[in-house]
C-alpha cells in the first residue's frame, strides 16, 4: 500500500492539525490518543512515512521502540500505573485505522481495556495527563 500523505499521523506532523504533544524529537513524536481506550493512552509515531511496521525501515523502528520505552517508563511514574499494554496494530485486517504505522501505549490493566477508537475523550483531562508525562520526561 502506497503511504497517503494526507493520512492524519502526517498532517499532524507538519501542524496542520492539533495534537496534545507529550514527546517530540528529529525522528518521532508521542502524544496523547484524542480517543482513549484508558487514561492516559498515548501514541508514539516515527516521522518516516510508513504505513505498516514492515514498512518502516529497521533502523527508524529501532529508534522508535527506543522512545516508546523511554515514554512508557514516564507514564508509569506520571501516572502511577502498574502495567502498560503496548500495541502495534499493522494492516487494516489487524484493526490498523490510521495509514501510518504507531504504538499504542496503554496504562492499564487488560481486563479493564475499552473498544480501540470508539469515543472521544475528554480533552482536558488528556492535556492534564500530558503534563504529567511531560514532567516526568523531562525528570528522567
Amino acid at each position: 500500500m502506497a503511504y497517503d500523505d494526507q493520512n492524519i499521523f502526517a498532517r499532524i506532523l507538519r501542524g496542520e492539525l492539533p495534537a496534545i504533544k507529550v514527546y517530540e524529537d528529529d525522528q518521532v513524536l508521542a502524544f496523547m490518543d484524542i480517543m482513549p481506550q484508558a487514561e492516559g493512552h498515548t501514541l508514539v509515531i516515527p516521522k518516516n512515512p510508513a504505513v505498516t511496521l514492515l514498512d518502516l525501515a529497521p533502523e527508524a523502528a529501532a529508534y522508535t521502540i527506543q522512545i516508546v520505552q523511554k515514554v512508557a517508563q514516564a507514564m508509569e511514574t506520571a501516572l502511577g500505573v502498574k502495567g502498560i499494554v503496548l500495541m502495534q496494530l499493522s494492516g487494516t485486517v489487524a484493526g490498523q485505522t490510521v495509514p501510518h504505522v504507531h504504538f499504542h501505549l496503554i496504562p492499564t490493566n487488560v481486563h479493564e481495556l475499552g473498544k480501540h477508537a470508539a469515543t472521544m475523550g475528554d480533552q482536558e483531562k488528556i492535556k492534564a495527563q500530558a503534563e504529567l508525562i511531560k514532567a516526568a520526561l523531562a525528570a528522567a
